[in-house]
């Protein structure tokens, strides 16, 4: 194998945007250095041991892992006889960055039609859809008559609504108008549907559970009562919802985890939100850890053995890297974040252009992907950006609650011997190489000296 087709298989190895399969040979477990959070326990026996329909919410960082780990709950639960309807509502339903409550509800309609319509008749969903077409339809682009169109037909004219909706932002809101006065019937229907689906399960399957992921990405926009559409979509549709007749999840964003009114909606969903945290490459005392380290390390070596099929001889910290310190350090100033790590490893692969990659290629991909994050940081930011550092805890409020969700934060759990599960916070390693971040650190030092 040339230098040429290793370059190439790296690169392609390294991919942040493409989840790990369930059971895929190159999956590394990190529940040991992630505070011990284990997604088969904390979603799937919440769903398996309850007779009643569950609703759990699932959080964490962009790019953390979830959409890997949301693939194992669903291979876990089909291997419990549970049928999943699992979806990304980023891929084809939901524009992350205009996102409503209407959308989601379309979402799942559409997702439960595709998925079971072999078990169940889908016609209280149809008929619902028929009686609102005359008001949609030239909004949907189309000119068909519904009742002309076949029973298949029909019903991907939902996935052409939540298409239009991702799609067309001139016509987005106008649709909303004409479904939201009508989405408790909706409801009504699905649930019809759901029920008969359950009674006619594919091979024997005993529970119906919808996974709705990338949720987490719908971007934090300011609503006119001051309240964030985060709280709009997940607290004041709550029991929306939760009215689906199944269980589901839904990922949230991590920001949303953090909003004092989310308190409200808890009682709704029966139960907190479970968050999937940073993997812990330093202590909250700034000191190396070694087991995390040594699972990034664990992932790298897997990505390039067993997913890139790099042949064993070719060494890691030799042939691959210049040395085992270029490797610790890309694992440092990820900040423990799977995504960032692949981003920067990407990076420095591209940047290098040759083997082994070099320190200077890895303090180049650092330094791009610095400055990309020192662009998004506002200057009224960065003092709260120290203080963070500092004390590694967070107030409660919109500025650190962008910041989570931005990732300019990162949020870290372990357990201690007793048990007990600690959290703390710390600024993203890539924001701490940054000459603002150091100005703002030596300001607070000043300013507490006085």
């Amino acid at each position: 194998m040339n230098q040429e087709e290793i370059l190439k298989r790296l690169y392609a190895a390294f991919d942040p945007f493409k989840p790990l399969p369930a059971g895929d040979i190159a999956y590394t477990d990190l529940e040991q250095v992630r505070g011990d959070g284990n997604i088969l326990h904390e979603l799937g026996t919440e769903i398996l041991s309850l007779e009643r329909n569950t609703y759990q919410l699932y959080s964490g960082h962009r790019g953390a892992g979830k959409s890997t780990e949301l693939l194992r709950l669903q291979k876990h639960l089909d291997e419990k006889n549970c049928f999943v309807v699992y979806f990304d509502a980023d891929e084809d339903d939901i524009d992350t960055q205009n996102a409503q409550y209407t959308d989601i509800l379309l979402a799942c309609t559409r997702h439960l039609l595709e998925d079971l319509k072999g078990s169940a008749n889908p016609s209280p969903v149809l008929d619902w859809l028929r009686e609102r077409w005359d008001d949609i339809k030239d909004l949907a682009n189309t000119k068909v008559e519904f009742q002309t169109l076949s029973v298949e037909s029909q019903i991907n004219q939902f996935a052409k609504i939540t298409a239009t909706l991702r799609g067309v932002p001139s016509v987005r809101q106008q649709i909303r108008e004409k479904i939201n006065p009508h989405t408790m019937t909706l409801i009504k229907a699905l649930n019809q549907f759901i029920d008969e689906a359950k009674r006619h399960l594919p091979q024997g399957r005993k529970q119906l559970v919808v996974i709705a992921d990338s949720l987490d990405r719908i971007v934090p926009i300011p609503q006119e009562d001051g309240r964030s559409n985060h709280e709009h979509i997940f607290v004041d549709y709550s029991e929306q919802l939760t009215a689906l007749n199944c269980h589901v999840i839904y990922t949230v964003p991590i920001s949303m985890v953090y909003s004092s009114s989310f308190l409200k909606a808890r009682d709704t969903y029966g139960t907190d939100a479970q968050v999937l945290p940073m993997i812990m490459v330093r202590t909250a005392a700034g000191e190396l850890y070694k087991p995390g380290l040594d699972k990034l390390k664990e992932l790298i070596s897997k990505r390039i053995y067993l997913l890139a099929e790099i042949p064993a001889q070719i060494g890691l910290d030799s042939d691959i890297f210049e040395s085992p310190e270029v490797v610790e350090q890309l694992c440092l100033m990820s900040g423990g974040h799977v995504r960032e790590l692949l981003l920067l490893l990407k990076a420095a692969v591209m940047r290098g252009g040759s083997l082994p990659i070099s320190r200077k290629s890895m303090q180049r991909a650092i330094s791009d992907n610095s400055n990309t994050y020192g662009m998004t940081v506002y200057e009224s930011e960065w003092m709260p950006l120290a203080k963070a550092h500092r004390s590694k805890r967070i107030v409660k409020d919109d500025i650190h609650r962008n910041l989570l969700f931005r990732r300019c934060l990162l949020e870290y759990r372990y357990q201690t011997d007793e048990g007990k599960s600690k959290c703390w916070y710390d600024v993203h390693p890539l924001i701490a190489e940054l000459d603002e971040f150091q100005d703002a650190l030596e300001q607070l030092k000043n300013d507490g000296s006085h």
